[in-house]
């Protein structure tokens, strides 16, 4: 498993094309066949029956070892604003031979599910579902006790507004400018602020689709857009609220690095386990890059550093810079096995 790991880490870490190249490049790359593939080197067949088979517990473990890890390592902001994670989905292009995507008539896509946490810029959680699954299912599994979800307005759906607070899930969402809106109490808003409105309301016609609880609606601009976000919160002052929604393009920027940088693209499995174990070893090697950035450069993850990395992987530097900080995760790989 370790070996199988270290590969898929390779693999992100260096552009290829499929799983084919991979393991060509394990066999004839010099580096490769020494550092990363084990002595008696991978075979095709075991390599694809682990990405269709292998057990995905052990890669949960590393990755929620490796996020807790960063938790602790990396410096955290906006902790005035309290535990923000950012909640999105992402579509994966498939090949139409993959039937559980199904997405639209000839168009298969698989959903990615993040969690993203913004106090250390961190991936937290991940699910998988098919392209038309309903991404504010997935909002509570995303989230810990406590924490704030962020999410933008396709996140808005009153009946889950009452849900979230009925479970003491905290959010902050947009939501669209003709909602409609019944204020109970009204709010004090700051003379020459940026916010324009700020009161606690029911959502929506009694008549349809509205909130049988409370919720603050707090409006305010940004340049000449506006933007109306809502929140269970009253902890918070009206500008932080306005604040914890701007954090939400982190998670974006996070999308942008993971998917073009990172050989999210390149399928190497067309099974939903398979791609499941590809997207985990993608953010167990994002976190790695972000431990390894915050160490060496105490600096956060940025493109130039990965391709930094990739350049000093072909000059074999690679072996003096990053292998070294992964054996602190070896004694997982190790209890695991022995479980």
């Amino acid at each position: 498993m370790e070996n199988f790991l270290d590969s898929l880490i390779y693999y992100h870490l260096i552009i290829q094309d499929s799983g084919r190249h991979l393991l060509q490049e394990l066999e004839q790359d010099t580096f490769a066949r020494k550092i990363i593939a084990p002595p008696e080197g991978i075979k095709k067949s075991s390599f694809f029956e682990a990405m269709n088979s292998r057990n995905t517990d052990f890669l949960i473990q590393v990755f929620n070892a490796l996020s807790a890890q960063a938790a602790l390592s990396l410096p955290e902001k906006h902790t005035e604003l309290g535990d923000l994670v950012s909640i999105d989905g992402t579509l994966i292009d498939a090949s139409l031979s993959m039937t559980w995507t199904d997405y639209r008539k000839n168009s298969k896509k698989a959903n990615t599910h993040l969690g993203f946490g913004l106090n250390h810029s961190i991936p937290a959680k991940l699910s998988l579902t098919t392209g038309k699954g309903d991404e504010r299912k997935e909002f509570e599994h995303l989230l810990l006790p406590g924490q704030t979800g962020v999410s933008d307005r396709y996140y808005q759906c009153h009946k889950y507004f009452d849900y979230w607070q009925s479970k003491n899930i905290h959010f902050v969402c947009r939501i669209r400018d003709y909602t409609c809106k019944s204020i109970l109490r009204e709010l004090p808003v700051t003379p020459g602020s940026h916010v324009f409105y700020d009161a606690i309301v029911t959502l929506g016609s009694i008549e349809f689709n509205y909130t049988n609880s409370p919720v603050r609606v707090v409006g305010y601009f940004v340049g000449t857009e506006k933007y109306l976000v809502e929140t269970d919160r009253l902890d918070i002052t009206a500008e932080q609220t306005a604040n914890i929604y701007l954090l939400r393009w982190k998670i974006e920027i996070s999308f942008g690095r993971w998917k073009r940088h990172l050989n999210v693209y390149h399928l190497i499995s067309r099974s939903s386990h398979g791609l499941l174990i590809q997207l985990l070893t993608g953010l167990i090697t994002y976190l790695i890059i972000a431990l390894y950035c915050f160490s060496q450069f105490h600096d956060k993850v940025s493109i130039k550093k990965v391709r930094e990395l990739r350049i000093a992987i072909r000059n074999e530097s690679f072996i003096f810079l990053f292998v070294p900080f992964i054996p602190k995760f070896r004694s997982l790989f190790l209890s695991y096995a022995k479980t």
